[in-house]
């Protein structure tokens, strides 16, 4: 595994900037820019969508706890039991499952050769804040050893607040003296709710998401209401990184979180953790999101199933 950052491409595709173009005019449109930003529309699509339809070629499994809903996603034929991927969901702590995080473990299951994926629709703010996610993560993953999975066969996935998230789990099981998983995939991960990274400037006028305004996500209190932000199970960055198992870290070079998994990737690899850190030349915060449309995203769904048949 690299020890240092790579930066995928030297630029972006003409796809991959047409969809960046394309989203710095959604969040730009002064009707429905701001709630784009803020969450507000984030927090709206669960509530609207249409409901899932399962491909044929899975059963999908729904797990009720006394918070919160889990759903596990499963091969009907030839599933690969060796190791089990954990999902945590994006949305800047305040959005709740969508659709697209079914998408998201369709793809984990192809690209790991059929390993189920067990995702959450874990707590948010602002009515639920800090501590009800990491809550619930810590639970979903208790509930996985429950079922006799081991800590050595579960990867724990995450994208945005998602991957912080992870990180943030890990900090708390080693804290507890628990056995950490087998790996982390952290998508443009949140690990910095004090906001203090360089690239938040100098990737200010760049983000098509965020940029340009203070009235976004990575700007909302919500979920940290009055704790410390440089609490590591709110901001994983400034907790202790080793004993950590392998990370894959990917992140677009025009995202103002940009800096959250350099500054991880840093730090942990000076404590002693593997970790693989891809930027990917002019991409926008979570482009894996565009799956198979993009070069990029592409290319990045295939780097994760190597990250994968590597742990495994």
């Amino acid at each position: 595994m690299g020890r240092k950052k790579e930066v995928v491409e030297s630029e972006a595709s003409i796809r991959g900037r047409v969809m960046r173009d394309l989203i710095a005019h959604a969040t730009h449109d002064h009707l429905i820019g701001k709630k784009v930003r803020n969450g507000e529309f984030r927090k709206k699509i669960s509530q609207v969508e249409p409901e899932w339809k399962c491909p044929d070629r899975f059963m999908l499994e729904k797990i009720e706890s006394e918070n919160f809903m889990m759903e596990l996603l499963e091969l009907k034929e030839n599933a690969n039991t060796d190791k089990i991927i954990l999902q945590l969901h994006g949305g800047g702590y305040v959005g709740a499952m969508r659709n697209a995080y079914r998408m998201f473990a369709g793809l984990y299951n192809e690209i790991s050769g059929g390993m189920s994926v067990l995702t959450i629709d874990y707590r948010v703010a602002p009515e639920n804040p800090y501590p009800a996610a990491l809550e619930d993560a810590f639970f979903a993953y208790s509930w996985l050893l429950e079922q006799g999975w081991s800590s050595e066969q579960i990867i724990v996935a995450g994208d945005s607040a998602g991957g912080g998230l992870a990180m943030a789990l890990c900090h708390y099981l080693k804290d507890r003296g628990m056995q950490l998983p087998c790996g982390i995939i952290a998508m443009s991960p949140w690990t910095d709710l004090t906001a203090s990274g360089e690239s938040y400037e100098t990737n200010y006028d760049k983000d098509p998401l965020f940029g340009g305004s203070r009235d976004t996500l990575i700007y909302n209190k919500d979920y940290v209401g009055d704790n410390d932000p440089m609490d590591c199970y709110i901001s994983p960055l400034f907790g202790d990184f080793r004993g950590f198992p392998p990370m894959l870290l990917q992140v677009g070079s025009y995202e103002m979180l940009l800096s959250d998994s350099v500054s991880v990737a840093a730090k942990a690899r000076q404590q002693g953790v593997k970790v693989r850190l891809s930027i990917y030349e002019g991409m926008f915060h979570i482009f894996q999101m565009a799956a198979k449309m993009l070069p990029e995203s592409r290319k990045a769904w295939v780097e994760i199933g190597k990250f994968i048949e590597m742990i495994a």
